[in-house]
C-alpha cells in the first residue's frame, strides 16, 4: 500500500516526458500522510501538453454527493489506493483508469516491516523511508475523477495512487501486504498518459513492479511522524538487512 508520500523539489527543479520539460513549483513535503486527505501534485493531460496541478488525495465516486457522504464513507473502506489487479473489477475505479490516468510525483515513501526480535512477544513494526537510487523525483501511476460537491458546488480532481505486487526488495519491508505503489519509468510514465491505452495495456502498465536493484531504504525512528524533519528521523534496530 501506499499511504505515506514524500515530495521535495527544490527551486529549478523541472520533470520531463516524451521531451516535453516543465519547472515544478518548489516544494518541501518530506511527509504527509494520506489519511489527512490534504491535496497532492499530480500530472495530468497529454505528454505533449501535460499540467502540474493539486488534486485532493482520495478518489471520490461521482455518486457521492457531499462533503458528508464522503467522511461517513470514510468509516467503511478508504480510496487512497487502487489495486491494479482490480481496476477493471471495480465500479469506481474503472472509469478512471480508463479516461483519467495521471501521475503521482514523488522524492521517497514510507512503509512497515514486521519483525519479531529475538526474546520479543509480538512483531513490532519499524518504519522505513525509500527511495530510487540517484533519482530526487519518480512518478507513480494514478487514477483521478473530478467531483462537485452538491452542497457547494465546489469542483476538485480527487485521484488514487495505483498500487502492485512488491518485488523482491518490498516484499522484505512490506512484508504482510506484500504491496507497493505502481512507480514508472520516464517512458512508462508517458506512456500510462496515452489517452487511447488498451485495457489490456492499461492493467500491464499498472501491474509493473520497479526494478528491485533500482530501490533503497533505510530505517527511522518511530516518532519519524512528529519529528520537525522526518529524513533526520533515523535509525539503526537490530534487524535482518535487506538482500
Amino acid at each position: 500500500m501506499c499511504y505515506f508520500n514524500s515530495l521535495v523539489a527544490p527551486k529549478g527543479a523541472t520533470i520531463t516526458l516524451s521531451g516535453t520539460t516543465k519547472q515544478l513549483d518548489p516544494t518541501n513535503r518530506p511527509l504527509q500522510s494520506g489519511f489527512s486527505y490534504h491535496n497532492w501534485p499530480i500530472v495530468k493531460g497529454s505528454t505533449e501538453n501535460f499540467t502540474i496541478e493539486n488534486a485532493h488525495w482520495e478518489l471520490i465516486a461521482s455518486w457521492v454527493k457531499t462533503t458528508q457522504e464522503v467522511q461517513a464513507g470514510r468509516e467503511k473502506f478508504n480510496t487512497l489506493n487502487a489495486t491494479a489487479e482490480r481496476l477493471f473489477e471495480s465500479k469506481l475505479f474503472k472509469p478512471a483508469a480508463l479516461n483519467n490516468r495521471c501521475l503521482v510525483l514523488s522524492s521517497g515513501f514510507y512503509e512497515w516491516r514486521h519483525y519479531k526480535p529475538a526474546g520479543a512477544i509480538k512483531e513490532i513494526a519499524y518504519p522505513y523511508f525509500i527511495t530510487i537510487k540517484e533519482q530526487s523525483l519518480f512518478y507513480m501511476a494514478g487514477i483521478f475523477q473530478p467531483w462537485t460537491d452538491k452542497e457547494s458546488g465546489e469542483t476538485m480532481d480527487t485521484f488514487s495512487i495505483v498500487t502492485t505486487k512488491a518485488n523482491a526488495f518490498m516484499e522484505q519491508i512490506h512484508n504482510k501486504k506484500k504491496r507497493m505503489p505502481t512507480i514508472l519509468t520516464e517512458a512508462q510514465a508517458s506512456e500510462w498518459l496515452n489517452p487511447c491505452l488498451s485495457e489490456s495495456k492499461i492493467m500491464e502498465l499498472a501491474s509493473i513492479t520497479y526494478d528491485a536493484n533500482q530501490l533503497s531504504a533505510y530505517t527511522l525512528d518511530k516518532s519519524f511522524r512528529t519529528a520537525s524533519n522526518p529524513m533526520d528521523a533515523f535509525d539503526y534496530p537490530e534487524l535482518p538487512g535487506l538482500i
